[in-house]
C-alpha cells in the first residue's frame, strides 16, 4: 500500500503514455479475438445487463460446458464447476485476483451481484496470456469478473446511479453507485447493494415410486430460503507513467436461510449461515522498459461464517468458522523478440483457519508457487508453454504433521491461422493441473484425512473458431466457436461412510475420464436502420463416466448430475432506446446417485425467460425502466434432487444515471 501511494504521488501529473493508448486501441479492434490461443467465453456491455440474471451464477447458465448447481431460492448456495471436473478445479478472479476458501474450496457465486460487473470471461485451461500471476496456470478453468471501472465523458467528474429492484420472493434490492474523478490520472468509485427478501414460493411437489404409482402430488411453499444481505464496494484507480494502479475493499455480510430438501413429505426448517466475507486488494502494473513489463499484486482477506443447523431430525450444529488469508504475486514478462516473449510469476499465499468445534486442528497451509512461461508467434501459428510449481506445507496444532507437497504441473498451448484473409483458426492444448485438498477434506472433525494424495487432472482440448464482420447490410457479424475435449480425473477425493450415521472419511477412490463437445454461436443483424438483433446459441454435450473399480455396479455410468445435453440460447434486440431480451436454457436428462437406475432418473428441465426495457434521456440524465418474467410457462423442474426451483416469477426495475 505504501508502494502504491508513494508511486502516486510520484506520478500525479504524468499523462498516459502512447504505448498505453496503442494497447487499448488493440483490445477493442475487430480482430481482438485472435489475439487470444485459446479464444474465451464472454458476457459485457448490454448483452450481461440485458440478460435475466440476479447474480454471477446466474449469467453462467448461458455459457456451454458449464454446470450450476443451484439448490434453489434467492439465497439459495450456487456453485459452478466446468466441464464436469467439479467445483474446486474452477479458478475465479476478482479483478485480476482469485477469491478463495481454504476451508472447501468452492466460491458461492450467488454472493457476488451482476450490479457492479463490467465483463464477465470464460476460458478453458486458462488464460491467453503468459503475463499473469502464478495461480492462473493452476487451475482447469478460470472465470474473470471484471468490476465496472469508471469512465467520465466530456468535461463530466461525477457519475451517480441508482437503481431499486423488486418483484417475486418479496424482493426489495437497492443500490448505488458513485464515481468521481479526483484528478486527470485518479478516479474513485464507491458502491453499495442492499438484498432483502423472503425467497417464498410456491412449488409442486410430485414424486412416483419405483413401481409407477404417485407417492406424493402436491402444491407448497418452499420455506427458509429469506436473505438479508448488504455489499460494500470501493475502489482507487490511477494511471502512472507507463502503467497503471488499482486498489479495491470489499465486504459482504450476510444473514440468509439455506433451503433444506424436501424428503418424505418433510418440509425441513433447512439451515441458516451468517458470512460477513471481507478483503482489500491492490495491484500495480508497470512498463519498466520497451520490452520488460511487471505487476505485482497483493490481497488480505477474512472471512467469517457462523452456520448453524437446528433441525430436530438431524444432529444439532452450531459453528463458527474464521479464515484469514495474505496473497502476494509478482508477474513479469520480457520480450526476446517481437515474436518471442518470456514470463515469470512467482505467489505466495498464507491461510489460517480457525473454529469453536471439538478437537479442531487450526491448521495453517502455506503455499508457493512458480510458473514459467513462453509465447511464440510465428506468422499463422502462435505457441505457448508453461510449467508451474506448487510448493505447499501445512502445519497444524494437534495430530499427525501432514506431509508437504511439491508438485510440477505443465502446459502447452497452440493455435494456426490457415488462411491470411480469414479470421478462421485452428486451436489445441494439453494440460495436467492438480488440486490440494481442502482444510475440510484433511482435518473436519470426523470426516478429515491427513493422508490424502492431490487430485490429479490431465486435459486434452481441440477446436477451431471463426469470426466474420460486414460493414452494411443485414449481416454485420457472425461467430461460431467449436471444441472436443477429453479429461481424465485420477485420485479424486470422496466422502466414503464408516458404517455409523453422520461419521465419514475421505479417501483416494476416483477415476474419471470425460469426453464432450462444447459448440458457441452468435450472430449481429440489422434487418433495418436502428434495428440490432443480436443471437446467441450454445451446446454441450457430455459423457463423464466413473471408471473407479470394475467391480462396482456403477463402474462405467455416468457421475452424477452430469447431462448429456445441454443448450441455451439467447436473442436481443433494440430500437431507439427498446430493449427486448428472450432467453432459453435446456438442461437434459441424468442422474442424482452413481448408479444410472430407473430410480436415480431425473428429469430434463427447461426454462423461457423474457425481458423488455426503454432508456430515457432527460437533460439531467438518463432513466431506465426494465420488466422481465423468468420461468415463463411455470415448468416445475430441479437442479438438484429435492430442491424445487420457482415456478413463474417477475422483476421490476428502475434506473437513474446522472
Amino acid at each position: 500500500m505504501l508502494l502504491l501511494f508513494s508511486t502516486v504521488t510520484t506520478n500525479a501529473q504524468n499523462k498516459l503514455d502512447s504505448i498505453q493508448k496503442l494497447q487499448e486501441v488493440t483490445i477493442t479492434s475487430q480482430g481482438s479475438e485472435y489475439k487470444e490461443v485459446i479464444p474465451s467465453q464472454k458476457l459485457s456491455g448490454k448483452e450481461l445487463k440485458n440478460l435475466n440474471s440476479h447474480t454471477v451464477a446466474d449469467a453462467l447458465r448461458y455459457f456451454s460446458g458449464v454446470q450450476l448447481k443451484d439448490y434453489g431460492g434467492v439465497g439459495g448456495i450456487k456453485t459452478v464447476n466446468i466441464r464436469s471436473m467439479g467445483t474446486n478445479h474452477m479458478g475465479v478472479f476478482y479483478d485480476g485476483i482469485e477469491l478463495s476458501n481454504a476451508q472447501n474450496g468452492q466460491v458461492d457465486l450467488g454472493m457476488y451481484s451482476l450490479d457492479n460487473i463490467e465483463s464477465i470471461s470464460l476460458f478453458n485451461g486458462q488464460k491467453s496470456d503468459i503475463f499473469q500471476s502464478a495461480k492462473d496456470f493452476g487451475a482447469a478453468g478460470t472465470l474473470y469478473l471484471r468490476s465496472r471501472r469508471p469512465k467520465f465523458i466530456g468535461n463530466r467528474v461525477t457519475n451517480i446511479r441508482a437503481t431499486i429492484k423488486t418483484g417475486s420472493f418479496d424482493v426489495i434490492n437497492p443500490s448505488v453507485l458513485f464515481e468521481h474523478k479526483i484528478s486527470d490520472n485518479v478516479s474513485a468509485a464507491f458502491s453499495a447493494e442492499w438484498l432483502n427478501a423472503s425467497g417464498k414460493y410456491k412449488f409442486r411437489y410430485r414424486r412416483i415410486n419405483p413401481a409407477g404409482e404417485v407417492a406424493y402430488d402436491t402444491t407448497a411453499v418452499r420455506q427458509n430460503g429469506d436473505i438479508n444481505a448488504t455489499r460494500l464496494e470501493a475502489g482507487l484507480y490511477g494511471k502512472i507513467n507507463g502503467g497503471s494502479w488499482n486498489m479495491k475493499f470489499y465486504n459482504y455480510n450476510s444473514e440468509r436461510g439455506i433451503p433444506g430438501a424436501i424428503v418424505n413429505n418433510v418440509w425441513r426448517r433447512g439451515e441458516r449461515v451468517w458470512d460477513n466475507n471481507s478483503f482489500m486488494q491492490g495491484s500495480i502494473v508497470k512498463d519498466v522498459t520497451d520490452k520488460y513489463k511487471t505487476r505485482l499484486s497483493t490481497k488480505y482477506a477474512f472471512y467469517r461464517t457462523h452456520y448453524v443447523n437446528n433441525d430436530d431430525k438431524l444432529i444439532h450444529v452450531d459453528n463458527l468458522y474464521r479464515q484469514r488469508e495474505v496473497y502476494v504475486s509478482s508477474a513479469n514478462v520480457y520480450s526476446i523478440l517481437p515474436i518471442w516473449d518470456v514470463s515469470l510469476s512467482y505467489d505466495f499465499q498464507w491461510n489460517e483457519m480457525k473454529c469453536d468445534m471439538t478437537g479442531f486442528v487450526f491448521p495453517e497451509r502455506f503455499t508457493n508457487l512458480v510458473s514459467a512461461a513462453t509465447a511464440l508467434r510465428l506468422g499463422p501459428v502462435k505457441m505457448q508453454a508453461s510449467c508451474l510449481g506448487t510448493f505447499v506445507n501445512d502445519v497444524v496444532e494437534e495430530g499427525v504433521k501432514p506431509k508437504s507437497r511439491h508438485v510440477f504441473t505443465p502446459a502447452v498451448f497452440a493455435s494456426y491461422k490457415p488462411f491470411k484473409n480469414e479470421n478462421f483458426n485452428i486451436r489445441a492444448f494439453y494440460k495436467k493441473i492438480f488440486r490440494m485438498p481442502t482444510f475440510n477434506d484433511l482435518y473436519y472433525a470426523d470426516m478429515g484425512n491427513s493422508k490424502l494424495n492431490p487430485e490429479y487432472v490431465t486435459q486434452y482440448d481441440a477446436g477451431f473458431s471463426y469470426i466474420k464482420y460486414w460493414n452494411n447490410g443485414l449481416f454485420r457479424r457472425f461467430k461460431i466457436q467449436a471444441d472436443g475435449y477429453f479429461n481424465k480425473v485420477k485420485d479424486k477425493i470422496i466422502a466414503y461412510p464408516k458404517g455409523q450415521q453422520f461419521r465419514w472419511t475421505m479417501l483416494n477412490l476416483g477415476n474419471v475420464e470425460i469426453k464432450g463437445v462444447d459448440v458457441s454461436t452468435e450472430a449481429t443483424i440489422s434487418p433495418v436502420r436502428d434495428l440490432f438483433v443480436t443471437l446467441r446459441a450454445q451446446y454441450t454435450y457430455q459423457q463423464a463416466q466413473d471408471f473407479t473399480d470394475p467391480s462396482d455396479t456403477y463402474y462405467g455410468d455416468q457421475i452424477p448430475y452430469i447431462p448429456w445435453n445441454s443448450t441455451s440460447a439467447v436473442a436481443q434486440m433494440s430500437y431507439r432506446g427498446w430493449n427486448f431480451n428472450y432467453s432459453f436454457i435446456y438442461v437434459g436428462e441424468r442422474y442424482n446417485q452413481q448408479e444410472n437406475i430407473r430410480y436415480n432418473y431425473t428429469q430434463p428441465w427447461y426454462t423461457h425467460d423474457i425481458s423488455i426495457s426503454k432508456d430515457l434521456q432527460f437533460k439531467f440524465g438518463m432513466v431506465k425502466a426494465a420488466f422481465e418474467v423468468n420461468n415463463l410457462f411455470s415448468q416445475d423442474y430441479d437442479v438438484i434432487l429435492n430442491y424445487p426451483m420457482p415456478k413463474r416469477n417477475y422483476k421490476f426495475s428502475l434506473t437513474v444515471e446522472l
